[in-house]
């Protein structure tokens, strides 16, 4: 046998753990030999602890020993209880085997049962069934006397019956006896269409009828939420759904009332396409669409359940139905009014005060949520609309307004003179109020139709301009036919002159906005070019009376002194009298362009028909002249008020230099100098200028060309050419031996 050591290990390693702790704790205690003294008593006081500890060990396995043994006295008698029931089961098994013949009497008796059961339902509901027609009948009387909801209560007993027989039916697959009934049942078809005419026809009828009678509705309104719950009953079972069902009468009343809003306000009859018309009728749907919405909003509310959003559906409809309208009037051929009114209305009023906006219809009514009434896609291509459309009426007024002005031309009176006795006429205050007015006027409507029709504005005082110019040369050109007609031709050029001015100074003030304030490029170009050609029509009237004048330029009478000179500055004098009632700048313009005229055609007589000078005598002559017309010309215009330095007639005086240099030797060096101040000089005219002193020789002549020759010259920007348009008289020799510049 083992021993106790070897049968438990954890007891051996106990006590040596037991015993390591308690030489340990003797040890600690005892170091000293004083401390011997207390050995007794911590003998005494270990054996009394070690005795407690020894009988709560027996006390506690003295408990558990009871506790073990009451449990298996329990599962003793558990095991004898569990056998007596299966036995007991056992005998209730058999005893059941024995009785199986028994249930099959049973079924033939429940079977029996239930068809009793069935027979007596059907007994029960004979007298309904019986009476079906009657009540049909009964149904249809209240219907003739609008008592609806006796109706609808009889009717809904009706085809409760029916649906209850169909059910019993199809639980029992006799599909084929479901026809008998439906036939037996027929008349509630008919009844069911005349009570739904009923409810559509109050329906219809809810706006009237909520102010005068809202009981009727109220009473359909009940009669439609009785369907919807017995439509949501059925469908939540969805064993067997009747026939008819679901009947959806709800969205059928929300199908009617938006049918009613639509087709009282926006299937009307074409309307007028002219402004008025369209502004009565769209007068007309702002006031029925705000009364109508307040009747919903302060009486229908009230007579259907909140859930039905009433209002929100009505107002959605009525957005939905202007928006289809408004579409429809687009399609036809509007006029500018019909437009701007259009625009101005779905812009403008529909969300204002007076519509939408209305204090009667907050905050209860709310159109920010739904979609715009014209999409930004339709208000562009309305705007462009109606852009063309006021384009046109601007073409017809800026027509009718330079037919008057072209008639005005060929009047026997003087043109109208302002406070400051420039003339002037009425063209540019008309053209720029139409313009301006038309832009003001689409600045209600959005900024994008404003600029449009700036932009159009732009455009048509562009192309009238140049009407303008083509009507200025037709004039002209009846004017060269026979001068005496028109009778003020000159007066009128000078009053377009100042009318072109106007015109110039106020196209800034057409753009919207303030800060921009710049021409465009092509409309500048158009006012240059008018006043460009009536300036050249006014230099062509002061160049008429100059020529009988020029053509006595040079001669002899000329050179031995005449009054040729004195006799022109009379005609320009003149000229300068009448060019006085064009404002400042024009007037500057005209006289530095009669300038130019006047100092070209003298250099033109003298170049074209050139007098050789015969002797030193005959060209010291010659320059005198040259001196004293020169400078009464440069004094007339100084005294005129245009400064030397914008004078063309210096031009005059250096060719006189030409002339009187005594050294032909030095002429390359003096020529020079005057192709370098006057570069569009050809050589064409300085052999002229050679041939006119008559002391030149051929070698001198060849140096000055061969030296021209070297000394190419460019015109400088801004440089206003003097002898470019004179045409010197053909040499002997057809053709150019050298390349060289040509006038």
């Amino acid at each position: 046998a083992s021993s106790p050591d070897e049968e438990w290990p954890e007891a051996e390693k106990a006590e040596k753990l037991a015993r390591g702790a308690a030489l340990k704790w003797a040890s600690g205690v005892f170091y000293r030999p004083e401390k011997l003294e207390g050995l007794g008593h911590y003998r005494r006081r270990e054996t009394q602890r070690n005795s407690s500890i020894q009988s709560r060990l027996k006390s506690t396995v003295q408990s558990y020993l009871e506790g073990v043994s009451a449990g298996l006295e329990q599962l003793r008698s558990a095991a004898q209880e569990v056998q007596s029931v299966c036995q007991d089961l056992g005998a209730a098994r058999w005893a059941l085997l024995d009785s199986a013949d028994h249930f099959q009497g049973l079924q033939q008796m429940r079977e029996l049962m239930e068809e009793h059961v069935q027979l007596a339902s059907v007994v029960q509901v004979l007298p309904q069934i019986f009476s079906v027609h009657e009540v049909f009948s009964h149904i249809l009387q209240l219907l003739h006397g609008q008592h609806l909801l006796e109706a609808h209560v009889e009717l809904m007993m009706v085809e409760q019956l029916r649906d209850d027989i169909l059910s019993q039916l199809h639980l029992r697959g006799l599909s084929s006896a479901q026809a008998t009934v439906l036939s037996y049942f027929s008349g509630l078809q008919d009844l069911n269409e005349s009570l739904a005419k009923q409810l559509w026809d109050i329906v219809g009828s809810s706006l009237r009828l909520v102010r005068e009678d809202p009981v009727l509705f109220v009473t359909a309104v009940r009669i439609i939420e009785r369907e919807e719950k017995i439509d949501d009953t059925l469908l939540l079972e969805a064993t067997f759904l009747p026939p008819g069902r679901p009947k959806g009468w709800r969205q059928k009343f929300y199908q009617v009332l938006q049918d009613t809003i639509t087709g009282a306000r926006f299937h009307a009859p074409r309307m007028d396409a002219e402004g008025p018309g369209l502004a009565k009728h769209l007068a007309a749907l702002q006031k029925d669409i705000v009364s109508e919405l307040c009747v919903v909003k302060d009486l229908m509310v009230q007579c259907v359940p909140a859930h039905y959003n009433i209002l929100s559906v009505c107002t959605a409809t009525y957005h939905q139905a202007l928006t289809s309208h408004l579409q429809e009037i687009l399609r036809e051929d509007l006029d500018k009014q019909g437009f701007f009114l259009l625009l101005e209305w779905a812009l403008h009023v529909y969300h204002s005060p007076e519509m939408m906006g209305h204090p009667d219809l907050l905050p209860e009514v709310d159109v920010s949520a739904l979609d715009p009434l014209m999409s930004s896609e339709l208000v562009d291509q309305t705007e462009r609309r109606y852009v063309m459309k006021v384009k046109a009426s601007v073409f017809e007024w800026m027509q009718r307004t330079l037919d008057v002005e072209f008639k005005e031309w060929f009047r026997e009176e003087e043109p109208e003179t302002d406070h400051q006795g420039f003339f002037h006429s009425a063209l540019p205050a008309i053209v720029m109020q139409m313009l301006n007015e038309n832009i003001q006027v689409a600045s209600l409507i959005t900024d994008s139709l404003q600029q449009k029709i700036y932009n159009m504005a732009l455009e048509e005082l562009e192309a009238f301009l140049g009407r303008l110019r083509e009507s200025l040369v037709q004039c002209g050109k009846e004017h060269q036919q026979d001068r005496a007609v028109p009778k003020y031709y000159i007066s009128h050029l000078l009053a377009v002159l100042n009318n072109n001015l106007a015109l110039s100074n106020s196209v800034s003030s057409l753009h919207p906005d303030t800060a921009c304030r710049e021409v465009p490029a092509s409309l500048q170009a158009a006012l240059d070019r008018m006043q460009k050609k009536a300036t050249q029509l006014l230099l062509e009237e002061l160049l008429l009376d100059l020529q009988p004048l020029c053509l006595q330029l040079p001669s002899r009478k000329w050179l031995s002194g005449s009054q040729l000179v004195g006799s022109m500055c009379e005609v320009i004098d003149k000229y300068a009298k009448d060019f006085s009632r064009v404002r400042k700048p024009l007037f500057t313009l005209l006289l530095a362009e009669s300038e130019l005229l006047v100092a070209n055609q003298y250099l033109r007589a003298l170049l074209q028909r050139k007098m050789v000078c015969k002797s030193r005598e005959e060209r010291g002559q010659l320059c005198h002249r040259l001196l004293q017309d020169a400078t009464q010309l440069r004094e007339l215009f100084c005294g005129l008020g245009l400064e030397r330095s914008q004078q063309s007639l210096e031009a005059v005086f250096a060719l006189r230099e030409l002339i009187c240099l005594k050294d032909p030797a030095l002429l390359s060096l003096e020529v020079l100098g005057f192709i370098t101040k006057y570069p569009d000089v050809s050589d064409e005219h300085v052999s002229t200028l050679l041939d006119i002193r008559g002391d030149v020789s051929k070698e001198v002549r060849h140096v000055v060309l061969e030296m021209m020759a070297q000394h190419p010259q460019v015109l400088p920007e801004g440089y206003r050419p003097i002898f470019s348009t004179i045409l010197v008289p053909v040499q002997e020799v057809p053709f150019c031996l050298r390349k060289g510049k040509c006038a």
